[in-house]
C-alpha cells in the first residue's frame, strides 16, 4: 500500500489508538473544567497504566480540551533527575506573564511576579533575576510569600497566587505533568498541598498528571488525603472490540479494509495495547501491496518486522540504561514467565538473598523499568518486557 498515506505511520494525523474508547475520561475532564470556570469544584486527574497504553496521548487530549475552553494550559514531562522547585517556577512563570495581557491586570501580575522572585530566590533557582529565564529584574521579590524554605509551604503560596490571577482573568489555568511517579515523596506531598489549597479556595486552577501503575500508592503515602483531591483513573489495553475498531477505522477512511483474519492475527499479537497495535498496523500497511485490501498473509511478513522496530526503539530505549547488574536481575524476572513476581523468588532463582539483590530491584523501579503493585512483588511496567528480555539476553 501506498505508505505516504499510511494512517498508522506516527504524525499521520488519524485518531490514535490510544484514544479509542476514551470518551468517558474526555467528557469527564471536559465537565471539570466547565464546573471550575464556574467557579464550583472539581478534581485534578491522574491517569495510571503500563507504558504504551496511551497515557501520554491522553493527557496531550486533556491539554487540547483546555486550549480549546481558553484556558493557559502548560506541560510538563518529569525525569528521574527533576528539581521541581525549578520546574514549577518555570509552569507558574509562563502562565503568570500569558495572564498578564490581559486588560486590567498589569498590577495583579507584578504581584504575582514578585511572589515568583521570592521563591526563586530562596528555592536558588539559577538567573532568578534575568529576564530571558526568570523575571524581569526591575521585579522586586514579596517577602513573606513563598520564601519560608518548607517546598509545601512555598509551593503552595506560589500556585494560589497563579489561581488567584487566573481567577481575576476570568479564566483557568491547566498544568499537564507527565512521568510523574519519578517526583520524590517529599516532591509529590508538596505539590498535593498546594492543590489542597486550591481546591479549598476554589480557583480555577487543575493538574492532570500521568504516571505508573505505582503512582496512586506514592501519592497516599505523601499525603493521606490525596485520594480525595485527584480523581485516579486507570488506563489498561484495549478490550477485543475497540482493538478490532482502532486497527480498521484508520485504513476505512482510507478506502482500505482488513481482512477478518488479518485483524485477529494483529490484536493477538499486540494483546491489545495501543502503541503496538500502532506499530503492527503501520508495518502491515507497508507490507500488503493491495489494492485496498491487507491480508493475513501481510501480517505475517509484518510481524517479525514490527517485532524488530519495537526492539530496536520502544523497549531498547529504557533497556539500553540499565547496568549489567540490573540486567541479571531482569533477566532471572523474565525467565520466569510473564510476571508479576514475588521478590523473594527472583533473589532465590539468582542464588541470593533477597536483600542482595534489593538494590537492584529498587534502582529498576526508580528507572521506571518496574514498579511494585502490592508488598513483596514486583512486576515490569513495559508490556511484554519479559519476552524482550529473554530475545536480548536469553
Amino acid at each position: 500500500m501506498d505508505p505516504i498515506s499510511n494512517p498508522y505511520s506516527p504524525g499521520a494525523g488519524a485518531q490514535p489508538p490510544a484514544l479509542v474508547g476514551r470518551d468517558v475520561q474526555l467528557r469527564e475532564f471536559e465537565i471539570a473544567l466547565q464546573r471550575l470556570a464556574l467557579g464550583r469544584p472539581a478534581r485534578s486527574f491522574i491517569l495510571t497504566g503500563l507504558r504504551g497504553v496511551g497515557k501520554t496521548v491522553l493527557l496531550n487530549q486533556f491539554g487540547q480540551i483546555g486550549r480549546n475552553q481558553s484556558w493557559v494550559h502548560q506541560h510538563l514531562e518529569a525525569t528521574d533527575e527533576i528539581n521541581l522547585p525549578r520546574a514549577m517556577a518555570t509552569l507558574a512563570r509562563n502562565a503568570i506573564l500569558r495572564l498578564s495581557r490581559r486588560r486590567r491586570l498589569a498590577e495583579r501580575a507584578g504581584r504575582a511576579l514578585g511572589i515568583l522572585k521570592s521563591f526563586q530566590i530562596r528555592w536558588h533557582i539559577p538567573d532568578a533575576g534575568a529576564l530571558d529565564i526568570a523575571v524581569d529584574p526591575t521585579v522586586d521579590p514579596i517577602a513573606g510569600w513563598a520564601d519560608s524554605g518548607a517546598l509545601e509551604v512555598d509551593l503552595a503560596d506560589l500556585l494560589v497566587e497563579v489561581g488567584e490571577l487566573a481567577q481575576a482573568a476570568e479564566v483557568g489555568v491547566l498544568f499537564t505533568i507527565d512521568e510523574m511517579q519519578y517526583l520524590s515523596k517529599d516532591q509529590l506531598a508538596a505539590l498535593i498541598v498546594g492543590l489542597h489549597r486550591i481546591s479549598q479556595e476554589q480557583l480555577p486552577l487543575v493538574l492532570a498528571g500521568a504516571g505508573l501503575p505505582s503512582l496512586p500508592a506514592l501519592a497516599g503515602e505523601a499525603k493521606s488525603y490525596a485520594e480525595r483531591l485527584f480523581k485516579f483513573t486507570v488506563i489498561d489495553r484495549l478490550g477485543w472490540e475497540d482493538a478490532l475498531e482502532a486497527l480498521a477505522s484508520p485504513a476505512r477512511r482510507e478506502g482500505v479494509v482488513w481482512t477478518d483474519d488479518a485483524l485477529r492475527l494483529v490484536v493477538d499479537q499486540s494483546e491489545g495495547y495501543p502503541y503496538f497495535l500502532q506499530e503492527f498496523g503501520n508495518q502491515a500497511w507497508d507490507i500488503a501491496e493491495g489494492p485496498g485490501i491487507i491480508e493475513a498473509e501481510d501480517v505475517e511478513v509484518a510481524i517479525p518486522i514490527a517485532t524488530e522496530e519495537l526492539d530496536a526503539g520502544f523497549f531498547a530505549v529504557r533497556f539500553d540504561r540499565t547496568t549489567p547488574a540490573e540486567r541479571e536481575y531482569l533477566l532471572a524476572m523474565a525467565a520466569s514467565g510473564p510476571g508479576p513476581y514475588q521478590s523473594g523468588d527472583i533473589a532465590r532463582s539468582m542464588g541470593k538473598q533477597t536483600g542482595q539483590v534489593s538494590p537492584m530491584r529498587d534502582s529498576l523501579i526508580k528507572r521506571g523499568l518496574c514498579y511494585s503493585p502490592s508488598y513483596g512483588v514486583i512486576d515490569f511496567t513495559v508490556p511484554m518486557f519479559d519476552r524482550f528480555v529473554r530475545r536480548r539476553l536469553g
